[in-house]
Protein backbone atom coordinates (compact mmCIF):
# COMPACT_ATOMS: atom_id res chain seq x y z
CA UNK A 1 0.00 0.00 0.00
CA UNK A 2 1.96 3.00 -0.84
CA UNK A 3 1.42 6.77 0.40
CA UNK A 4 -1.40 7.92 -1.44
CA UNK A 5 -3.67 4.81 -0.82
CA UNK A 6 -3.49 5.78 2.72
CA UNK A 7 -4.47 9.72 1.91
CA UNK A 8 -7.23 8.64 0.27
CA UNK A 9 -8.17 5.68 2.47
CA UNK A 10 -7.78 8.52 5.65
CA UNK A 11 -9.83 11.25 3.35
CA UNK A 12 -12.67 8.46 2.98
CA UNK A 13 -12.73 7.70 6.84
CA UNK A 14 -13.06 11.67 7.63
CA UNK A 15 -15.73 12.41 4.84
CA UNK A 16 -17.91 8.71 6.00
CA UNK A 17 -18.11 9.99 9.77
CA UNK A 18 -16.70 6.76 10.95
CA UNK A 19 -15.02 6.59 14.29
CA UNK A 20 -12.65 4.79 14.12
CA UNK A 21 -11.32 2.20 10.96
CA UNK A 22 -8.78 -0.69 11.11
CA UNK A 23 -7.23 -2.35 7.90
CA UNK A 24 -4.49 -4.86 8.38
CA UNK A 25 -2.24 -6.97 5.93
CA UNK A 26 0.58 -9.30 5.74
CA UNK A 27 2.65 -5.87 5.16
CA UNK A 28 0.82 -2.51 6.94
CA UNK A 29 -1.44 -2.34 9.78
CA UNK A 30 -3.11 1.24 10.08
CA UNK A 31 -6.00 2.44 12.37
CA UNK A 32 -7.46 5.81 11.43
CA UNK A 33 -9.47 7.19 14.37
CA UNK A 34 -11.44 10.69 13.84
CA UNK A 35 -11.32 12.69 16.91
CA UNK A 36 -14.84 14.11 18.41
CA UNK A 37 -16.62 16.87 16.44
CA UNK A 38 -15.63 19.72 19.34
CA UNK A 39 -11.70 18.68 19.31
CA UNK A 40 -10.98 18.84 15.48
CA UNK A 41 -8.05 16.68 15.58
CA UNK A 42 -8.03 13.37 13.45
CA UNK A 43 -5.15 11.15 14.67
CA UNK A 44 -3.49 8.54 12.36
CA UNK A 45 -1.71 5.61 13.45
CA UNK A 46 0.55 3.29 11.06
CA UNK A 47 2.45 0.75 11.92
CA UNK A 48 4.47 -1.88 9.48
CA UNK A 49 4.91 -5.07 9.99
CA UNK A 50 8.35 -6.38 9.63
CA UNK A 51 8.63 -8.14 6.18
CA UNK A 52 10.33 -11.51 7.74
CA UNK A 53 6.71 -12.97 8.08
CA UNK A 54 6.06 -12.90 4.06
CA UNK A 55 9.66 -15.12 3.11
CA UNK A 56 8.21 -18.10 5.32
CA UNK A 57 5.66 -19.49 3.33
CA UNK A 58 7.73 -19.85 0.57
CA UNK A 59 9.68 -22.65 1.85
CA UNK A 60 6.85 -24.81 3.57
CA UNK A 61 5.65 -24.53 -0.12
CA UNK A 62 8.72 -25.88 -1.03
CA UNK A 63 8.68 -28.83 1.66
CA UNK A 64 5.06 -29.79 0.84
CA UNK A 65 5.79 -31.24 -2.79
CA UNK A 66 8.78 -32.91 -1.34
CA UNK A 67 6.74 -34.66 1.86
CA UNK A 68 3.97 -36.06 -0.71
CA UNK A 69 6.70 -39.38 -1.03
CA UNK A 70 3.69 -41.49 -3.07
CA UNK A 71 5.16 -42.12 -6.69
CA UNK A 72 1.87 -41.21 -8.28
CA UNK A 73 0.60 -38.39 -6.18
CA UNK A 74 4.26 -36.55 -6.42
CA UNK A 75 4.19 -36.79 -9.99
CA UNK A 76 0.52 -35.05 -10.59
CA UNK A 77 1.58 -31.54 -8.53
CA UNK A 78 4.75 -31.88 -10.71
CA UNK A 79 3.13 -32.13 -13.68
CA UNK A 80 0.69 -29.45 -12.99
CA UNK A 81 3.67 -27.29 -11.70
CA UNK A 82 4.96 -27.54 -14.91
CA UNK A 83 1.75 -26.90 -17.31
CA UNK A 84 1.12 -23.17 -15.47
CA UNK A 85 4.71 -22.01 -14.86
CA UNK A 86 4.55 -20.97 -18.14
CA UNK A 87 1.12 -18.67 -17.42
CA UNK A 88 1.48 -15.24 -15.38
CA UNK A 89 -0.72 -15.22 -12.52
CA UNK A 90 -2.97 -11.90 -12.01
CA UNK A 91 -3.06 -11.51 -7.70
CA UNK A 92 -5.61 -9.31 -5.84
CA UNK A 93 -3.83 -6.17 -5.26
CA UNK A 94 -6.49 -5.36 -2.32
CA UNK A 95 -9.02 -7.34 -0.27
CA UNK A 96 -12.57 -6.95 -1.26
CA UNK A 97 -15.45 -8.39 -3.71
CA UNK A 98 -14.26 -9.25 -6.57
CA UNK A 99 -16.93 -9.09 -9.24
CA UNK A 100 -16.35 -10.21 -13.11
CA UNK A 101 -18.81 -7.49 -14.41
CA UNK A 102 -18.92 -3.68 -14.41
CA UNK A 103 -22.92 -4.40 -13.57
CA UNK A 104 -25.06 -7.24 -13.44
CA UNK A 105 -26.75 -6.10 -16.72
CA UNK A 106 -23.62 -6.00 -18.37
CA UNK A 107 -21.29 -8.91 -19.89
CA UNK A 108 -18.36 -9.97 -18.24
CA UNK A 109 -14.86 -7.70 -18.70
CA UNK A 110 -13.30 -11.09 -20.08
CA UNK A 111 -13.96 -14.86 -20.57
CA UNK A 112 -11.34 -17.85 -20.87
CA UNK A 113 -9.62 -17.68 -24.20
CA UNK A 114 -9.67 -13.81 -24.69
CA UNK A 115 -7.26 -12.17 -25.99
CA UNK A 116 -6.11 -9.05 -23.48
CA UNK A 117 -3.18 -6.47 -23.81
CA UNK A 118 -1.51 -4.57 -21.09
CA UNK A 119 -3.97 -2.04 -18.93
CA UNK A 120 -7.20 -3.97 -20.08
CA UNK A 121 -9.63 -4.08 -17.23
CA UNK A 122 -9.97 -7.83 -16.18
CA UNK A 123 -12.36 -7.07 -13.29
CA UNK A 124 -13.36 -5.09 -10.52
CA UNK A 125 -12.64 -5.59 -6.53
CA UNK A 126 -15.09 -3.50 -4.36
CA UNK A 127 -13.49 -1.97 -1.05
CA UNK A 128 -15.31 -0.22 1.52
CA UNK A 129 -18.16 0.73 -1.10
CA UNK A 130 -15.22 1.77 -3.86
CA UNK A 131 -15.20 -0.05 -7.36
CA UNK A 132 -11.47 -0.39 -8.19
CA UNK A 133 -10.58 -1.40 -11.62
CA UNK A 134 -8.08 -4.26 -11.86
CA UNK A 135 -5.72 -3.84 -14.71
CA UNK A 136 -4.14 -6.67 -16.59
CA UNK A 137 0.29 -6.11 -16.45
CA UNK A 138 0.85 -8.15 -19.07
CA UNK A 139 -0.82 -8.84 -22.75
CA UNK A 140 -1.73 -12.56 -23.72
CA UNK A 141 -4.19 -14.60 -23.57
CA UNK A 142 -7.21 -15.66 -20.45
CA UNK A 143 -6.54 -19.25 -19.81
CA UNK A 144 -8.26 -19.26 -16.06
CA UNK A 145 -10.63 -17.90 -14.06
CA UNK A 146 -9.50 -18.40 -10.51
CA UNK A 147 -11.93 -16.53 -8.30
CA UNK A 148 -16.16 -16.90 -8.79
CA UNK A 149 -17.76 -14.14 -9.43
CA UNK A 150 -19.53 -12.19 -6.11
CA UNK A 151 -16.76 -13.67 -4.20
CA UNK A 152 -14.65 -12.14 -1.54
CA UNK A 153 -10.54 -11.99 -2.28
CA UNK A 154 -7.98 -11.53 0.08
CA UNK A 155 -4.60 -9.18 -0.40
CA UNK A 156 -2.38 -11.53 -3.01
CA UNK A 157 -4.97 -13.95 -4.09
CA UNK A 158 -4.83 -15.19 -7.81
CA UNK A 159 -7.54 -13.98 -9.85
CA UNK A 160 -6.35 -15.25 -13.33
CA UNK A 161 -4.19 -17.43 -14.91
CA UNK A 162 -2.91 -15.53 -18.62
CA UNK A 163 -0.57 -17.00 -21.31
CA UNK A 164 1.68 -14.37 -22.56
CA UNK A 165 2.78 -16.33 -25.54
Amino acid sequence: MDIKEIQSLIKFVAKSGASEVKLETDEIKITIRTGAADSGQEPTYVQHIPMQAAPAPQPVQMQQPAAGGGGQEAAAPKAESDESSKYITIKSPIIGTFYRKPSPDKPAFVEVGDSIAKGDVLCVIEAMKLFNDIESEVSGKVVKVLVDDSSPVEFDQPLFLIDPS
